[in-house]
């Protein structure tokens, strides 16, 4: 791209909101180097847009964007936006892998302790106005984080955020990942890393399992009832990652059952979760609508992502985060 010719990146936030602020300071540096647009609505102005910046894109926008080379999805799973439109016309899709760390590792871990703890069964009491203190000892129905097994399915930036906070409880953590030698952070103390093909072994031995793996054809419904059977009867099972990675009908009979300890679920097969899944009014699940990504800290930290990879197409280097169509993430 000749160096006079501005590039026309086209945002699809409102211009007068905080997160496109944000976006439009990060790329200050870059000058005339670059063209910002912004249409919550990504109207006329991607038919000129050489990047557009979104959550994902309609086939109807893709065609429409006649000019579109790159697609920075802030999304940090794009799996939904992989459409054919785009893997047809070689345009470059990357995400947003980077962001979530902190505030879903945190949600993972409120999960936890409310587990560990028995908060999930408190919170019911209160609303039932039940003073449920149990009788007998002074073990009740709690327990501690500390010498308890961690398993890690997909040990990538949020799992080693997950890591990484778990060690002042003492925890001892294994992260399972398709390659075992590839790491983000080498800083972050994980126990064991071990292939994939460890999986049942190490279900055997885990008190809590969080899903990080991204939704592949290899990984739907990774999660059956066979391989939820190879659990300990007092592990629980967290999904933060995408609803079909886990069959929920197998789920609610296990959980019905008794068979695993209990849930923490944030995505779902269907969303919203329908009224009739048996999920709902089960005690030994905590149910959260699709929320652990939030954060208000979201867009500072995608701006990073997004102007490092601008730096990277503009010099005609590649980008990091790219969608490989031949893993499916």
């Amino acid at each position: 791209m000749p160096s006079s010719t501005p590039l026309r990146i086209t945002v699809a936030l409102a211009p007068d909101s905080n997160d496109g602020a944000t976006l439009r300071e990060a790329l200050v540096p870059f000058g005339p180097r670059v063209s910002l647009s912004f249409s919550s609505e990504l109207g006329a102005e991607i038919e000129d847009a050489e990047v557009i910046v979104a959550q994902s894109l309609s086939d109807e926008q893709v065609a429409r964007a006649k000019r579109l080379r790159w697609f920075a999805s802030w999304a940090a799973g794009v799996d939904k936006s992989a459409r054919p439109g785009l893997l047809e016309r070689k345009i470059l899709l990357t995400n947003a892998s980077g962001v979530h760390g902190p505030n879903i590792a945190e949600h993972v871990m409120a999960m936890m302790l409310m587990f560990t703890r028995g908060m999930h069964l408190f919170v019911r009491a209160q609303l039932e106005k039940t003073w449920d203190r149990p009788p007998g000892d002074r073990s009740g129905n709690a327990s501690e984080l500390s010498g308890q097994t961690l398993a890690i399915v997909g040990l990538g930036r949020i799992g080693e955020a997950l890591a990484e906070r778990t060690r002042p409880f003492g925890m001892h953590v294994i992260g399972l990942k398709r390659d075992p030698k590839s790491r983000h952070d080498e800083r972050v103390g994980v126990d064991e890393v071990v292939g994939l093909s460890e999986l049942d072994s190490v279900l055997a031995r885990a008190h809590h399992v969080c899903i990080l793996v991204p939704l592949t054809r290899d990984t739907y419904h990774l999660f059956d009832e066979a391989r939820l059977s190879r659990m300990r009867s007092d592990a629980y099972l967290y999904n933060v990652a995408r609803g079909p990675i886990v069959d929920e009908t197998a789920l609610a009979k296990v959980l019905a059952e008794g068979r695993i300890g209990g849930a923490g679920l944030d995505v779902f097969e269907e969303e919203p979760l329908p009224k009739a899944s048996a999920l709902w009014g089960m005690k030994n699940v905590i149910l959260t609508p699709h929320v652990a990504g939030f954060t208000p800290w979201y867009f500072s930290r995608f701006a990073p992502i997004f102007t490092a990879n601008v730096t990277r197409y503009l010099a005609g280097e590649q980008l990091e985060n790219l969608f490989d169509p031949s893993r499916g993430y």
